[in-house]
């Protein structure tokens, strides 16, 4: 509510010559009275009202734009419906905002209890197509926000049974899919992805390539790209000055200029390097990504973080520079060897204390080391990968460049997480290291808020998974150092993701000098 839904829709229906339709109105219309007061009433009746007005609108059809009132989309199966009829854009709003939009408004009788309402609310906006974020922008710019991301769905509509979720940046909003199979049908989308270019560069690592190359280079093949290969050696080492230097000299010696393209098929590694390449090499050229992880489908590919590493640290020389697609193919996750898909859990597990209770219920149903992995087309883990999906995407479009700190939530897991995995040297993948972060933010959690710790469940749910648990090993002295040269560092102290409850985490700052006492008194004699 107070979001800015009926301005904006009315903004956007006048300046694109579509009708114009708020269901609240449409529902005060039929009863006979305003919503306020069928709301504060009889809200069950009034539910039903909304859920009947929708329908009808919906049946109706016609090119027209909808603003829905605050609750419509988290009441009974509307969403579904909604999604189902066209684009979806829920649209973001700080609460204090939306209580300082609404004085002098019409009666809001339910934002009361708003912070409430928001927390259960939020995690069902996400599923939407899109999410436009509205906080200190104008009506104006809303719309305009609210349009591009409108184009970039459609871009992505050729693929038939495809999810497609929005990551939204103004101009610069890009669709990420979720598709079944690696076809035509991809290769058409990359195709209007990339209008102009001819030439690309198809980028992975020698683990990929055995299964997946030829067939991504006959779908650009198929969309008329003239196609340059080349194949990197697998492992974050590649993730270095040096194999950037290389990749780089051979791209320019393909024949790549500023008319042309890359794409980068594989996991975080390729993604990460690949990424890095385009957005500097001549000054940036486009960038599709094609992630064959899990990590990668849900994590590393959405944001536009690139990067190499240096011996002091992960991810410490990048830049920040979005695709222009993201289309994960599910077929692909069914070639990576059993651990790796394990491993993606700790990203998964990550985005269910993010997100609230219904998606870990949804991880724990997705179980990676049960039966129905053997095909990830289809089931429980597609929905999960969609879910993960869609909140990167809702917090990545709020804070592209971790300048409100609402992007920094991303990081629950990491901070300990990249400190253990620089120094197990190979020896743990990134989504292991990941769940032992996990563990460790328990940790600091209950030390720092207070509360119960929530370690001992969170370590049952990665047991569940297959994934390691023994955190206390890796809690070295020198982990604890390689947290000083993290990125989130501000002086002394490091901006840290702490957890409350599944689904109510928050960015604390707390003193690196009291990371030791608190993470390291378990295996201190």
């Amino acid at each position: 509510m107070a979001a800015g839904k009926s301005s904006a829709g009315r903004a956007l229906a006048a300046r694109s010559g579509r009708a114009f339709v708020d269901l609240d109105d449409a529902v005060a219309a039929t009863a006979g009275e305003s919503v306020a007061a069928l709301v504060a009433r009889d809200e069950a009746a009034f539910r039903r009202a909304e859920a009947a007005a929708l329908a009808a609108v919906i049946a109706a059809g016609g090119d027209v734009v909808v603003a829905t009132g605050g609750g419509a989309a988290a009441a009974g199966d509307n969403l579904s419906a909604m999604r189902a009829a066209g684009c979806v854009i829920a649209l973001g709003v700080e609460l204090d905002e939306a209580r300082a939009r609404a004085v002098g408004g019409p009666a809001r009788p339910l934002l009361a209890r708003g912070e409430a309402l928001l927390r259960e609310r939020a995690p069902v906006y996400r599923r939407a197509h899109a999410v436009v974020d509205t906080t200190g922008k104008s009506i104006d710019d809303v719309a305009n926000a609210i349009a591009a991301a409108e184009q970039a769905y459609a871009s992505a509509r050729p693929i038939r049974g495809s999810e497609t979720i929005v990551v939204a940046l103004g101009e610069r909003s890009y669709p990420v899919t979720i598709t079944a199979h690696l076809d035509a049908a991809l290769g058409a989308q990359i195709r209007a992805c990339l209008p102009g270019v001819t030439r690309v560069g198809l980028v992975t690592d020698d683990h990929v390539a055995p299964h997946w190359l030829d067939a991504t280079s006959a779908v650009l093949a198929s969309a008329s790209f003239t196609v340059e290969l080349v194949i990197i050696p697998a492992g974050e080492a590649s993730k270095s000055l040096a194999e950037y230097g290389r990749l780089c000299e051979r791209l320019i010696a393909a024949g790549l200029d500023r008319t042309s393209a890359l794409v980068a098929l594989g996991g975080g590694v390729v993604g990460d390097l690949a990424g890095f390449v385009a957005a500097t090499l001549l000054r940036g050229i486009p960038v599709v990504h094609l992630p064959t992880t899990l990590v990668a489908m849900t994590d590393s590919a959405i944001g536009g973080k690139t990067a190499i590493d240096l011996p002091a640290g992960k991810n410490l020389v990048g830049a920040f520079y979005q695709p222009v697609l993201v289309a994960c193919v599910l077929a692909t996750l069914g070639t990576l060897p059993a651990r790796e898909r394990r491993a993606g859990f700790g990203e998964l597990w990550k985005y269910a204390l993010l997100d609230g209770p219904d998606l870990w219920r949804a991880v724990d149903a997705a179980n990676g080391v049960g039966p129905q992995f053997e095909w990830p087309g289809a089931g429980p883990l597609a929905d999960v990968i969609a879910r993960a999906i869609a909140y990167k995407a809702a917090v990545v479009g709020g804070d592209e460049r971790e300048r409100t700190g609402r992007r920094a939530l991303l990081n629950l897991g990491h901070t300990v997480g990249h400190a253990i995995e620089t120094a197990a040297d190979g020896a743990l993948l990134h989504g292991e290291a990941v769940g032992l972060g996990l563990l460790a933010a328990c940790r600091v959690s209950s030390a720092v808020l207070g509360g119960p710790s929530h370690e001992a469940v969170v370590a049952a749910a990665l047991a569940r998974t297959g994934l390691p648990t023994a955190l206390d090993p890796w809690l070295t002295p020198s982990v604890i150092a390689r947290i000083a040269v993290d990125k989130k560092r501000a002086g002394t102290s490091v901006r840290f993701v702490t957890i409350r409850d599944v689904g109510r985490c928050e960015v604390t700052h707390i003193p690196l000098a009291d990371l030791p006492r608190i993470l390291l008194p378990a295996v201190t004699p």
